[in-house]
C-alpha cells in the first residue's frame, strides 16, 4: 500500500487513483487512534465541500470514527472549511475533519485536519498521525448502521452553515454594507461559499453559484487567469464597485476593483491591517508567510506593530494565532485570518471585512489602495506556475539550493532568504521567489516590481535563466 503524506495543507490526491475509500479509511483510523491517545472523550466535527465524492468520503470518515467509538458531529450537506473549523470550536470537539482539495483541479480530493481551537492542526500533531497510518484499515466500517448511532448519541447531525451565519451577524455591521450605495458581486467558483453568500446578500450579483462537483472543469483557485469571466462581467456592467471570489472550500479570497482589475493578496493583507488598526483600533502581531510582500514590514513599522515571517502553509501561522496576540495572519495564496475570528483562513470573512471598510469610509477600493500607497509606496505583483517534468524541476531546485543564480538578466541578487524556497531581493524593493508547490507538481515563481512592466520583466528574465 502506498505511503500517505500530508503536504502544505492536508493530504490531497487524485480521486479513484490514490484518494480512495480504503485510503481515506486508513487515514481516519490513524486519526482515531491518535485522538483516543490524546483526549479522554474525543469527538470530531466532519464535513465536506462541493467537490466530487465529498459525501461518500465524509461518510467513510464518519463510519471509521464511529467504529472506534468516537462521537461525530456530521455536517448537513456541503460546507466550507471555516465552517468546520468554527464548528470544532463551538461544539468543543477535539478535532475537525473536512473532505476538500481546496483550490486543486477537479480530479483531486483531500483530507484536512482542524484543531479544537478552530484552526489548522499544528504540523507536529499532523506528523504524529501520519506516522501511524496503517497499511490497511483494520476496521469493519462498511456494514455499520449509522442511524443506530444517532439514537445512541454518538452521531449528531449539525447545521454548520447556520452556525456560521449567526457568527457573521454577530461580528459585522451588515446593515452598513447593505444600506450603502455599493454595488457588489460574488463569484463562488462553484464552491462551498455559494449558499451562505446567497443567505447573507441575496440581492448582490452572483456568479457560478450552482452546484457543480467538477467545477465545470476549472480549478477553483481564485487567481486572475481562472476568473476572466468575472473580471469581464465587472468591466462590461460598469456599475460594480467590488467583486469578491472564494475558492472551492471558501478559505481563500480573490478580489476585483470597480474596473475589473484583480487585487492580489499582498494588497488585501495591507488593506486589512490598515482597517483593523485605524478603524477597529485593534493591535497585535502580524504573521505573514515568506512569500508575502516586504512592504508589510513598512506598514507594520508605521503602526508600531511587530511583523513575524513564517514558512509557507497556514498551519505555521496558526501556531502563533492560538498562542499569541495576533492581529492578522496571511499568505500570498489568499489564505488570511484576522483578530475577532477563529485562527483560520476565511475568504468570505476577509471579503466582508473589506466591504465593511468601503461602506464605513464611503471610499472605493481604488481610493483605499491609493491611501495605502502613501505609506508603502506603489507596487505590482505577478505569479507564474510552471508545470515542468520532474527532472527539470529538480535541476532548478538543486541550482537554487547551490546558490547558482547570482542574477536574473539585469536583476542582480542583493540578498537571499531561504526560509521556505528561495527569495531573491533586488534593488528598489523588488524581489523574486522560486518554490516548489507542496500540493501540486508545480514550480511557482513569485515577483514584485515597482510597476506591472517591472514585475513581468522579472518573471521573463527568471524563466530565461532557469530554463536555459
Amino acid at each position: 500500500m502506498d505511503t500517505i503524506k500530508f503536504g502544505t495543507d492536508g493530504w490531497r490526491a487524485i480521486i479513484a487513483k490514490d484518494f480512495t475509500v480504503e485510503n481515506v479509511a486508513r487515514v481516519t483510523e490513524a486519526t482515531g487512534v491518535w485522538l483516543k491517545k490524546n483526549f479522554q472523550s474525543p469527538s470530531v466535527v466532519v464535513g465536506h465541500d462541493c467537490r466530487f465524492g465529498g459525501e461518500l468520503f465524509a461518510d467513510t470518515v464518519t463510519r471509521v470514527l464511529l467504529a472506534q467509538g468516537l462521537k461525530v458531529f456530521l455536517a448537513k450537506d456541503f460546507v466550507s472549511t471555516p465552517m468546520v473549523s468554527l464548528g470544532a470550536l463551538k461544539f468543543s470537539a477535539s478535532l475537525g475533519i473536512i473532505i476538500t482539495a481546496s483550490h486543486n483541479p477537479p480530479s483531486y480530493n483531500g483530507f484536512k485536519l482542524k484543531g479544537h481551537y478552530g484552526g489548522p492542526l499544528l504540523p507536529e500533531k499532523i506528523q504524529e498521525i501520519e506516522d501511524i497510518i496503517p497499511e490497511v484499515c483494520t476496521l469493519d466500517f462498511q456494514h455499520l448502521n449509522t442511524e443506530s448511532f444517532v439514537s445512541g448519541g454518538l452521531l449528531q447531525y449539525v447545521d454548520l452553515e447556520t452556525l456560521y451565519l449567526k457568527h457573521v451577524e454577530e461580528n459585522f455591521d451588515l446593515n452598513a454594507i447593505k444600506n450603502s450605495d455599493l454595488c457588489l458581486a460574488y463569484d463562488s467558483m462553484y464552491g462551498a461559499g455559494q449558499r451562505i453568500m446567497k443567505r447573507l446578500f441575496p440581492n448582490i450579483v452572483h456568479l457560478h453559484d450552482d452546484y457543480n462537483p467538477g467545477f465545470h472543469g476549472q480549478a477553483p483557485e481564485p487567481i486572475h487567469k481562472n476568473l476572466i469571466e468575472f473580471s469581464n462581467l465587472i468591466k462590461t456592467r460598469g456599475d460594480i464597485d467590488c467583486g469578491l471570489c472564494t475558492d472551492g472550500d471558501a478559505d481563500r479570497i480573490g478580489l476585483y476593483d470597480s474596473k475589473g482589475n484583480f487585487v492580489d493578496s499582498h494588497h488585501i493583507i495591507l488593506l486589512l491591517v490598515k482597517y483593523l488598526v485605524e478603524h477597529k483600533k485593534f493591535d497585535g502581531k502580524v504573521i505573514t508567510a515568506v512569500s508575502v510582500t516586504p512592504r508589510i514590514k513598512k506598514l507594520c513599522q508605521h503602526f508600531g506593530l511587530e511583523n513575524v515571517t513564517t514558512k509557507i502553509g497556514f498551519k505555521y501561522i496558526a501556531g502563533y494565532m492560538i498562542s499569541d496576540n495576533v492581529l492578522l495572519g496571511g499568505e500570498e495564496s489568499g489564505g488570511i485570518s484576522i483578530k475577532g475570528h477563529i485562527p483560520e483562513r476565511d475568504g468570505i470573512w476577509m471579503g466582508l471585512t473589506l466591504w465593511e471598510y468601503m461602506a464605513k469610509t464611503g471610499k472605493k477600493l481604488e481610493q483605499l489602495i491609493e491611501d495605502l500607497y502613501s505609506i508603502t509606496g506603489p507596487f505590482f505583483y505577478e505569479r507564474n506556475d510552471l508545470h515542468l517534468d520532474e527532472k527539470l524541476k529538480q535541476t532548478i531546485v538543486a541550482n537554487c539550493a547551490g546558490e547558482k543564480y547570482k542574477a536574473f538578466g539585469t536583476y542582480r541578487v542583493e540578498e537571499l532568504d531561504t526560509t521556505d524556497g528561495w527569495k531573491y531581493f533586488f534593488q528598489d524593493e523588488q524581489w523574486l521567489m522560486i518554490r516548489a508547490s507542496g500540493t501540486e507538481p508545480v514550480l511557482r515563481l513569485y515577483a514584485e516590481g515597482r510597476d506591472e512592466f517591472c514585475a513581468k520583466k522579472i518573471l521573463q528574465e527568471t524563466k530565461k535563466a532557469i530554463l536555459q
